[in-house]
């Protein structure tokens, strides 16, 4: 059965997500803009027994694209350092977001860099790549990039994260955003179940609830309930709880 969770507060994410009614969480494992290595948590045996699924979400720095040595290097060991500690909660998976390019540089050294990273490594958990939602630059913003960087790493362990308002965002019809996915990469492992503050195609990434957003939320639950797999919502805290029973709901209908 699929899991309907949030992305909850680091400091006690099993907690958190009891107060919302979570089945599973997504938390950070340090400093979401820092480059800081994941500290060993008193808590990981309480996450473990919650019977939470887990799953961690990439500092927002972490850029393997990039062609930027001071960049790419640190990304690639912050993708090995986060999956490694995600693994010791027992993660489901590591959410990495699909970085870009720097302006004037050839997007397919972006999407090659991307597959040096599992050429040359192997991780603990299923490393995510997520949709994102604006710039000229990026390597998952549009399907056709997405389908770029799957032709790079689709034969590799990895997974794909579908973001809700990123992709409302990007201008990408949500009501066959799975299929168009799916045909791209075979899989979507993780769905982002957020609105959106913004109208569509804004390229601008600002989460809102279910009930405040411009996206419809039977659209957002229809999303959720074509991808089959588990659904996080990454909304304002004060409203995630309504946010899941409306998903849970939908799905039950």
């Amino acid at each position: 059965m699929a899991l309907i969770g949030a992305h909850v507060r680091d400091g006690d994410p099993a907690t958190a997500g009891a107060e919302v009614g979570a089945e599973a969480v997504q938390f950070f494992l340090a400093d979401p803009q820092g480059w800081k290595k994941p500290q060993p948590r008193e808590d990981a045996d309480a996450i473990v027994a919650s019977g939470l699924g887990v799953y961690v979400h990439a500092p927002y720095l972490v850029n393997v694209a990039s062609t930027n040595n001071k960049i790419r290097i640190p990304s690639r060991k912050m993708i090995a350092e986060h999956a490694a500690a995600a693994a010791t909660l027992g993660g489901k998976g590591l959410i990495v977001h699909g970085g870009h390019v720097g302006e004037g540089d050839d997007i397919a050294v972006g999407v090659d860099n991307w597959r040096k990273t599992f050429e040359r490594a192997t991780f603990p958990v299923l490393v995510l790549v997520e949709n994102t939602a604006g710039g000229e630059n990026a390597c998952a913003r549009t399907l056709d990039r997405i389908a770029m960087l799957w032709d790079a790493i689709g034969g590799y362990d990895v997974g794909f994260c579908l973001d809700t308002c990123h992709a409302w965002a990007a201008g990408e019809d949500l009501e066959t955003i799975v299929d168009r996915v799916k045909a791209i990469t075979g899989r979507i492992d993780l769905v982002h179940a957020n609105s959106s503050r913004d109208e569509f195609g804004s390229s601008r990434d600002r989460h809102a609830n279910f009930a405040t957003g411009t996206i419809p939320p039977e659209l957002i639950a229809h999303v959720v309930r074509e991808a089959g797999c588990d659904a996080l919502v990454e909304t304002p805290a004060e409203r995630q709880a309504e946010d899941i029973a409306f998903l849970r709901a939908a799905l039950a209908g």
